[in-house]
This record gives C-alpha cells, structure tokens and sequence, in this order.
C-alpha cells in the first residue's frame, strides 16, 4: 500500500468515526431534551392525558372558539412530541381527581367548571369577574391585593398555571390557561410552547403561577406576549381581607 492510499483510507477511516460520534451526541443530547420535557410535562412514554376542552359562552350552543381549538392543537403537538396519548373531555363530563394524569385545562371560570374547581382548591388568591353585563371591571383579575382590567384587543390578561397536588412524587401536574378571552388562551399555551425549557430550568417539577400581558391582540394576534411577573405566593395564598371601614364616633354635646 503506497503512503498515497494509506492517507486516503485513514482519512476515511477518520471521517466516518467523526460522523458517528457526532451522531452519537445529538442523539443523546436529544433524548436528553425529550426527557427533560417529559419530566416537567409528567407525560412518560405512552402516558396518558387529559384536554379539558371549554365552551364558547358567545354561543347558543354548545360550541369551542375558534382560538381555544388553536389553543388545544398547540398543546396536542406537545403531547404528540412527548410520546404520550391524549384524551379530549368537555368541560362539563371530567369526572375524575387530580393528579392521576396531566391535565391541560384551557378557558376562564366563566366557561370552564373544571377550572372553577381548580382555582377553588388551589388559587384561593384569585378571582375572575365572570358577570356578562359590560362595565371596566367585565373580566378583570383580582390576584392577591392587585386588580388587572382588560382593554379588549389592546391590553390582555392570562395565567399560566403548573401545580401539582401535594408532595406525592408520582402526581401528575395540571396546567391551567386562564384568560380573559380565547385569544389570551392560546397565546398562553404558544408561550408554554415556546418556553417550556427555560421555565423547567427556573421551576423544575414545582408549581407555579405566572401572569402573561397580551399586547395588541387585534393587530399581533396571540404572539406579542410580556411576563408581568411570577405571582405563584400571591395566587395561592387567601385573599386578603378587606380593610374595616372606620365607625364614625358621634358624642353627646
């Protein structure tokens, strides 16, 4: 063999242990990621799950909105990614406890029992203005002493919710959407979507609460989404009380 041929077959010899160790990492470093998600998830391969689907309170039917239906295909595409199953239930037939299997529950008190339930056992610091009739408080979130007024299509609010029941290890999370209109619903799971590292980094397996601003719905949509801050402490203690109205003191002259 001439020192022409042994340099090329140990240049190919080279190349190839050079492409399978770079094959071995991203394998690695993507069956990492997946377990990773899967984690914070709590959807194992094959696990199942459970999409709580609201209604439409617009409608004189029975019906989804259109952004709530964008909203469960974003989170059906995590699902899928995970390589676990899904089960779609409508707000009104979950029958069923809490932490048995992850839970993606999507739509405000106002069309959603099932996070009426969630947010009495669990979010006692929060409260949703579910009345119908229009007025500046129509939809407005109480959290702890702090109150957050929607201007439709221009300022939104959401809470994105990860809680789990109690300390038992094997319990599987529930995330809530909470919104003050559909719109706010998806734009909380596209930035679940789009974030669930950095928040599996900062939170791990814990609980949380997060309160997201949506700007300028009626022009950007779902995507222009601000963190106005983490209010887990806020939303999970008892509201405050209301301050006692002084009693007027009237003496005998």
């Amino acid at each position: 063999m001439t020192d022409d041929v042994r340099n090329i077959v140990l240049g190919v010899v080279a190349a190839g242990i050079s492409a399978a160790l770079g094959w071995l990492t991203r394998t690695y470093l993507w069956k990492r990621r997946l377990r990773r998600k899967q984690v914070f998830f709590g959807l194992p391969d094959g696990s199942e799950s459970l999409l709580v689907v609201n209604r439409d309170p617009a409608a004189s039917e029975p019906a989804v909105h259109r952004f709530d239906v964008f909203a469960l295909l974003e989170l059906a595409a995590l699902i899928k990614d995970c390589g676990a199953h899904m089960q779609v239930v409508t707000q009104d037939m979950v029958h069923q406890g809490f932490g048995e299997r992850t839970e993606f529950c999507v739509g405000g008190p106002g069309s959603n029992r099932r996070m009426v339930a969630h947010m009495a056992a669990m979010l006692p610091g929060v409260r949703v203005n579910v009345d119908p009739e229009p007025g500046p408080d129509r939809g407005a979130f109480q959290i702890g002493a702090e109150r957050y007024r929607m201007d439709p299509g221009v300022t939104e609010y959401v809470l994105l919710a990860r809680l789990t029941a109690g300390d038992r290890r094997e319990a599987r999370p529930a995330f809530l959407f909470c919104g003050q209109r559909a719109i706010t619903n998806q734009a909380a799971t596209r930035y679940l979507a789009r974030h669930h590292e950095k928040l599996a980094r900062k939170h791990g397996t814990n609980s949380f609460v997060l309160l997201l601003k949506v700007v300028n719905s009626q022009a950007y949509g779902p995507d222009v989404v601000e963190l106005v801050g983490d209010v887990t402490r806020a939303a999970t203690s008892p509201l405050p009380a209301p301050a006692a109205t002084p009693r007027t003191s009237h003496r005998a002259s």
